[in-house]
């Protein structure tokens, strides 16, 4: 086993692409989760948050599963991998933050994460896997950006 320079990028590009297929993994269930339910079940989950305005509800409902499928989809091939984990870091920042903000509240919330029949209660448990995804998202963002093509020919030279 090669331990020097060499033996520790090819190990941080491995970790980087388990990162990856992780993160899309999620998105690709969480998608596929709420696709296989009516999209009412969803608009239910949404309006439990008590910040969208009620037009917004069926249009997010409708297409939010979709574009976690592309988005994990997108996110397995690899191309543009560093915008593709961008957005899934937001996009989990923005989900911890709504229930950040239900949880204080004390609203009671089924987060419809990975489908209504999950029982997502918002507690101690759900913040420490969803934090856990948000960091390991956030991860696969930072060393996507950092082993960009244009960043490793810039230290070369």
């Amino acid at each position: 086993m090669n331990f020097g320079p060499e033996g520790s990028r090819s190990l941080i590009r491995w970790l980087m692409v388990a990162g990856r297929l992780i993160i899309a993994g999620i998105f690709i269930y969480a998608g596929y989760a709420k696709l296989r339910e009516p999209w009412l079940q969803f608009v239910v989950s949404l309006d439990s948050f008590k910040i969208l305005p009620e037009n917004t509800l069926e249009p997010i409902a409708r297409t939010m599963p979709w574009l976690e499928v592309a988005l994990g989809i997108a996110m397995v091939t690899g191309i543009f991998a560093r915008w593709f984990a961008l957005i899934a870091t937001l996009l989990l920042a923005t989900f911890v933050a709504a229930a950040a903000r239900a949880y204080s509240m004390g609203l009671q919330v089924d987060c419809g994460c990975f489908g209504a029949g999950a029982n997502e209660a918002l507690g101690p448990k759900w913040f420490a896997q969803h934090g856990g995804m948000l960091a390991l998202a956030a991860a696969v963002t930072v060393g996507a950006f950092l082993m960009s093509p244009a960043r490793r020919q810039n230290r070369v030279n």
